[in-house]
């Protein structure tokens, strides 16, 4: 069985441990998924199940994606994300998944989109040094020379300067479980995790390096 969610992101704490030491901790709302639809080798091509997460109103939805909930029989979600499967998998069309999967996982993984910074300069987006404050070096936070005079009088791809930060997709890997609540669906994980609060994330079982089991 895949060991996979789709969840929202609550926001940050801390709690006490056994030891009586205090963890930071983040905490989110892992599941309750459904399986809106499952795919196989034969057919497919390959072994995948189709989850959806959160509540949505039909008249948000375009009308294939709406016609795949009806012919499931299953009231539309906002959110749907494949993960792959085994064929052993014996999961089914309009089963649930919750947070209880993780009762005897030690780490996960987490991918999650970051926080939008609009347009940076190359110190706080590259952790560029800059220059002097005083004495008018005129050169504070600029991003200083970018290329060559006569050859090869260009600008070489990749090279670190201004523009737009964030909102790009990352994933943490070995976040430590700390605690799993499966009355709230709550899922408590030591560190930070990508993404503003209530962002939606994606959480996967992972091993001691952070491979992600969800197979």
């Amino acid at each position: 069985m895949i060991k996979a969610l789709i969840g929202k992101k609550i926001g940050m704490t801390q709690i006490f441990n056994q030891e009586g030491m205090i963890v930071p901790v983040t905490v989110i709302k892992a599941g309750p998924c459904t399986v809106v639809r499952k795919k196989i080798k034969q057919t497919d091509g390959y072994n995948a199940v189709q989850v959806g997460f959160g509540e949505a109103k039909s008249f948000r939805l375009k009308k294939p994606v709406l016609g795949q909930f009806t012919k499931s029989g299953i009231s539309p979600l906002k959110i749907l994300k494949e993960f792959r499967s085994s064929e052993s998998d014996d999961l089914k069309v309009g089963d649930t998944m919750d947070v209880s999967m993780f009762n005897d996982v030690k780490s996960v993984s987490i991918s999650g989109v970051t926080k939008g910074k609009g347009f940076q300069g190359v110190v706080k987006r590259w952790g560029f040094a800059g220059g002097k404050d005083t004495h008018g070096s005129r050169f504070h936070r600029a991003p200083g020379s970018i290329g060559q005079s006569s050859f090869p009088s260009k600008v070489f791809k990749g090279m670190k300067m201004a523009g737009h930060m964030g909102t790009d997709k990352c994933t943490v890997l070995n976040l430590k479980v700390v605690k799993v609540d499966s009355d709230e669906n709550l899922l408590y994980v030591k560190g930070a995790v990508p993404g503003a609060n209530n962002g939606i994330i994606y959480v996967y079982a992972a091993d001691k390096s952070g491979r992600k089991l969800n197979k």
